[in-house]
């Protein structure tokens, strides 16, 4: 047998069959996060490193979901990279906001507060620490 017991398949059923399945494939972490942050995230490769981060702009990291940015020289922040309005991708770091290109919500760079609606709601904060010129999931 694969590692999931025959009772948690059954018992799984319906969609929650896909989701028991997915997780023996180690797709996600105990948080269901994916592995991306946590314990889990320390062992994966750094998110970016420092100089890929502009001073006074960012970098959408789609694959991750995540949005880092550098408000002031040496300074990092990370936000979800999902928008708060309708969950689109935000697409950009310009001119000091994160830009979501869906309907033109933006987003503080420095706490995610919103700068410009639609959007009501700030972009949830990510943990992230920086060790040497390496980025990562705190």
């Amino acid at each position: 047998m694969s590692g999931v017991a025959r009772r948690t398949v059954v018992a799984a059923g319906g969609a929650g069959l896909a989701s028991a399945a997915l997780a023996a494939c180690g797709g996600t972490n105990a948080e269901g996060d994916g592995g991306t942050g946590g314990a889990d995230g320390a062992a994966e490769a750094p998110l970016a490193k420092t100089g890929d981060i502009p001073v006074g702009g960012g970098k959408v990291l789609a694959d991750r979901g995540i949005v880092i940015t550098q408000p002031k020289a040496g300074e990092f922040k990370a936000f979800s990279s999902k928008c708060t309005h309708q969950g689109c991708a935000v697409s950009e770091v310009k001119d000091g906001v994160i830009v979501c290109p869906c309907h033109q919500s933006r987003f503080d760079m420095s706490d995610g507060s919103v700068t410009s609606g639609p959007a009501t709601s700030s972009l949830p904060p990510e943990p992230i620490e920086v060790k040497g010129d390496e980025i990562s999931f705190g």
